[in-house]
């Protein structure tokens, strides 16, 4: 049976069998496509390999914990509306939340209010490109193109990155003037499965500078706080 490619597609990730099977019946009747995972590394797995109009994550999964799936897929320059589903109540949170995603929802919830959430998503994801992944950035004389990962140094010349470095450079500069620590960029630059040393995130580090900075020496841009992780300045 062919699928109909004009219904909106959905990818719920529920760890409780129950909600999960309930809330796949209830968006099927309401007339989208739905992918039903249970852990957070494989939510992670659907969203690099398919195309989704919205997406339901509870937080708290095996594998991989809600926000680190979608900070993940953000840093690959997938911006999938996202709804978090969550017990947690803390203002870190829902902050967190809000800046991975797109909406929140605290359990228990009403269904009619999440089926009203998930559709508005759904209409913004149709209508419009998705906006909420930086596609480009500029400082000093320096120019990011996400896009197209590509690079245009202080001196003029353009090179082509690989993923992981531009996963690793939209993660700093998104985080500009904060600390990032190398467990943060190792899991969410390498995954939850693969275990490089901190020396592949150094070489990284020394790559930008030499890509990006006047005195790789002196870098004013790229720094290294001892024995915690780096920082990005603009």
């Amino acid at each position: 049976m062919e699928v109909d490619q004009q219904k909106p597609r959905v990818l719920l990730v529920e760890d409780e069998e129950a909600l999960r099977s309930a809330l796949r019946l209830n968006f099927e009747l309401e007339g989208y496509e739905v992918t039903a995972v249970s852990t957070g590394p494989d939510g992670l797995e659907k969203l690099r390999g398919a195309r989704f109009d919205a997406v339901v994550m509870d937080v708290m999964l095996p594998g991989m914990d809600g926000f680190t799936v979608v900070e993940t897929i953000r840093l690959e320059g997938n911006g999938t509306p996202v709804l978090f589903l969550t017990a947690r109540a803390a203002p870190d949170d829902r902050i967190r939340g809000l800046k991975a995603g797109d909406d929140h929802l605290a359990k228990p919830f009403e269904l009619e209010e999440l089926l009203l959430r998930v559709s508005k998503l759904v209409d913004r994801s149709r209508k419009l490109p998705s906006s909420t992944v930086l596609a480009s950035y500029s400082f000093g004389a320096n120019h990011v193109d996400f896009q197209k990962y590509e690079i245009r140094g202080h001196n003029g010349e353009v090179r082509t990155l690989s993923q992981r470095e531009m996963m690793l450079l939209r993660l700093l500069v998104e985080r500009e003037g904060e600390v990032v620590s190398r467990e943060e960029i190792l899991q969410k630059v390498w995954g939850y499965n693969v275990f490089p040393t901190t020396r592949t995130v150094d070489n990284f580090i020394v790559g930008f500078r030499k890509y990006f900075e006047f005195d790789p020496r002196e870098p004013r841009h790229f720094h290294s706080v001892r024995g915690v992780g780096y920082k990005f300045t603009a």
